[in-house]
Parts: structure tokens; sequence; C-alpha cells
């Protein structure tokens, strides 16, 4: 079924003109622009276009919420009307990253890097779920597990953590690729910088505390501790930045005819002796005095850090600040287990459960359908159709949503609870949590699922009468 051509005409004018589209494109749910003015942007006109789900501009990028299906429709036809050439995603990113302040920008550089691995370690953490459920003594009889009840389910258990912990084990591999990609080298490159890392020759980081000796390198009187650095972050970024550099630095000054022969040998020969020299031990004592302080906050001011962080999360997306976070999340994680994960996961309920409270409340039909859909979608961890598409634009509902993961993640701070791993930021998400945190995080989850539901329906009804 073909498009309404007028609508996308509709559409262009809204944004501005085809003048004011610096570049789009697409993804599965959204039109991606990166426009010369966004203050030419009528927002009112654009949602009130019948094919237009919502709208909203982060990382400097302007995305108006179509449909899956539809908007590859809507972007053939805009291309038509516009004569604006297919664009990649990457070219409305650089398009869009002229009017980014440098913090805007560092924070679009982590979400870059970040973003692609995700499905890799929200999978992973999905399949820990699954083996925590197989292997965690209590869930389904007193005191045991349902291997040690069962043992011929021992083995299947045991795959299946494998599988789910790779991506954990070679996390610097993942990272690198991605880094390295990020920074214009070779990802390949960063895959090896990021293996290399974690080399099974290394002792291992997880033992690092408990090792009686620690092995060395003997570089000319030069002692370079002989240590991997399974699960951590900041090595591999920095590492990954220097990599990039050098391989950038030396493709410009060697001939072609030689780059195969100097340039990838010598780059890994340079990143690879700083990382093991100068890179990974700072790095690696700064990640962990991060950690250890982001822990220690939450140890001693527990109900006033899930309060904080509990509240404001929805409001970290809104300024895409939340991506930074996604570091410390995967740090925390592999240093025993996040106590931020499950604020996100209880905050995406929050925005979806508002949204269901909306489709009660409001009495047009698109929006309604809007509310339904972008609330199921926040259930299953997105939440930007329902923040951006429903309760930011009437305000109350993003506010009820709020209060109420505030409460939820002042409850679960309280009660200690931690996620073993970063997994789907919704109702899914009890799987990612430690067994034995389960009740209270249910709790949590009951309170982001009534609570602003009714505190939206009873906001909404006030704001009529008055």
């Amino acid at each position: 079924m073909s498009v309404d051509q007028k609508q996308v005409t509709q559409i262009i004018d809204a944004i501005g003109g085809k003048d004011n589209i610096a570049a789009a494109t697409h993804c599965v749910t959204r039109l991606r622009f990166a426009l010369a003015d966004e203050s030419k942007v009528n927002k009112d006109a654009l949602e009130e276009i019948p094919l237009v789900k919502g709208s909203f501009s982060t990382n400097g990028q302007f995305q108006v919420v179509i449909g899956q299906g539809t908007v590859d429709k809507v972007y053939k036809e805009l291309v038509q009307q516009t004569g604006v050439g297919e664009a990649s995603k990457e070219d409305v990113k650089k398009a869009s990253e002229k009017h980014l302040n440098p913090l805007q920008r560092a924070i679009k550089t982590l979400a870059d890097i970040f973003i692609p691995i995700l499905p890799a370690i929200v999978t992973a953490g999905l399949l820990m779920g699954i083996n925590n459920i197989l292997t965690g003594p209590g869930i389904f009889y007193d005191e045991q597990s349902l291997i040690d009840v069962h043992p011929q389910w021992a083995d299947l258990a045991s795959i299946i953590n494998l599988i789910a912990n790779t991506a954990f084990v070679f996390l610097p591999g993942l990272i690198g690729w991605s880094a390295v990609n990020r920074f214009g080298g070779s990802p390949l490159l960063g895959i090896v910088l990021g293996l290399m890392l974690v080399h099974p020759d290394l002792l291992n980081a997880w033992g690092y505390g408990s090792a009686e000796e620690i092995p060395t390198w003997n570089l000319f009187g030069l002692e370079v501790e002989k240590i991997g650095y399974q699960g951590q972050v900041l090595p591999i970024l920095v590492a990954s930045f220097l990599l990039a550099k050098v391989e950038i630095f030396l493709r410009k000054r060697v001939p072609d005819g030689l780059q195969l022969l100097i340039v990838p040998p010598l780059t890994l020969l340079i990143t690879g002796f700083a990382s093991f020299i100068v890179i990974g031990p700072v790095t690696f004592a700064v990640g962990n005095v991060l950690t250890d302080g982001v822990i220690a906050i939450f140890d001693n001011f527990a109900a006033l850090g899930g309060l904080l962080y509990g509240g404001l999360y929805a409001l970290l997306v809104v300024t895409g600040m939340h991506h930074t976070f996604l570091a410390v999340d995967i740090q925390l994680a592999n240093a025993g287990g996040t106590f931020l994960w499950p604020m996100l996961a209880l905050s995406n309920i929050a925005q979806g459960s508002a949204a269901f409270a909306m489709m009660l409340v409001l009495k047009d039909e698109k929006q309604k359908g809007l509310a339904l859909t972008s609330g199921i979608s926040a259930w299953l961890g997105i939440t930007e159709p329902a923040m951006f598409g429903v309760n930011l634009r009437y305000r109350y509902p993003f506010i009820a949503a709020l209060i109420s993961s505030a409460i939820a993640g002042l409850f679960i701070s309280i009660n200690g609870v931690k996620a073993f791993s970063i997994g789907v930021g919704g109702v899914p998400g009890f799987l990612s949590i430690d067994s034995q945190f389960w009740g209270s995080f249910f709790i949590g989850m009951a309170i982001v699922i009534v609570v602003p539901f009714i505190l939206t329906y009873m906001l909404a009804k006030a704001k009529r009468e008055k």
C-alpha cells in the first residue's frame, strides 16, 4: 500500500521545507533529519499529520516517529519530493554534529561506541537470566537450585552460561571493534587489540586482587605487569583512540604499496606496548577508583542515590546523557553487580504505565493508539515513543512517571537490589536481577506499574475539572 503523498508534503513543510534539510535517513520506525535550523520546525502542525506518531530532537538530530514498515515508503516519497539524496546514518550523524557543543559531542561519541554492541550485551544478559533461573537456589526448591534437584539439566545450564558469558569475557574485543570504527580506524585491528588485552597468557583481571604473585615482563629493566583487562571499559576505550590515531597517521605517510606490510603491524606494536606499559595500568586504577566511588556513594547514601537516579533517569534520556552511564553500568556489572541498571528498567516501565493511563484519558483516536503502542514499547525497554510522543507532550504523565520511578528507585536501593548484567530495560528486566533480590524488585515493579497509572489518571481528571 502506498503512502499519501500530500501527507509527506505536509511533513516536509512542517520541518521547515526542503531547503531546511541538510541530510535525511531513517531507522526501523523513525525519519532522522539533520536540519539547518530546528527553530523552523512547526511541531504542532507536524503532529497533526495522521502519518506522524510523534517527534523529538536528540543529539543534533530531529526525529519523526512514523512506524515500522510505513517509514520506508514515507522516506522514499520524501526523497523523491525534496530531491535530497538518500543518506546513510553516518551522513546524518556527521551533519548533525555541527550543532553540538563539546560535552554533547563527547556524550554522542560514547553513544556511538556502545549502542552498536548493546544487542550482544543485552542478549548475554537475557541468557544469563535463564541460567540464573536454572542454577539459583531457592527459586523452585528450598535452598536448592533446579539443577541440584534435576542434575540432568546441569550440562544444559553450563552451555547456556558459556554462551551468555562470551560477550562479557571478550567485552574488550566488542568495544575495540566499535570504538576504533568510531574513531576512524580499522575495526578488525580494534578486535585484535581488544582480544590482546584479555589474552590467556595474561593474569586474569578477576584474579588480580587475590594473586600471590603478579607476573611481569622485564623490558630492559622496566617491570611491566602481565595482567589482562577482563571486564574493563576504560583501558580499551583509550587504547582504541590511540590505535585509530596512529593508524590514520601512518596511512597518510606510508606508500599504498607498502601499507599492508607496515601500517597494521606498526600500529598494533605501538598501541600494544603503550597499552600494557601506560594506558592499561593508569586507566585500570582510574576505573577502579571511579567504580569504588560510585559503590561507596550507594553504600552510604542508598536512599538518596536511589531517589535521585531513579527519579532523574528519564531526564537523562531526554538530554541523551544516559549513554554516559552505559560504561558505568557495564563496569559495575563486571565488579559484582550493578545497582543502577535495575532503576533504569523501572524508569522505563513507569513511562509505559503513564502512557497507558493516557490511553484512557485521551479522546483523539490517533493519540489513544499512539499511547497504547508506545506504552507497550516502553514496557519492552524502548521509551522514546512514549516519552516524546505522549508523556512530554502533556507534561503531567511524564512528571507522574518521574515521581513513581524515584519512589521505586529509593525502595530497591535501600534493599540493595543488583543486576548481574544489563538486559532488556523493561518488564523482562527481572531476568537480569540476581534471584535473591527478585522480591524487592517485583515490589519496585509494582510501584512503577500502579503509581504512575493512578497518578496520571488523577492529574488528568483534576486538570479537566479545572
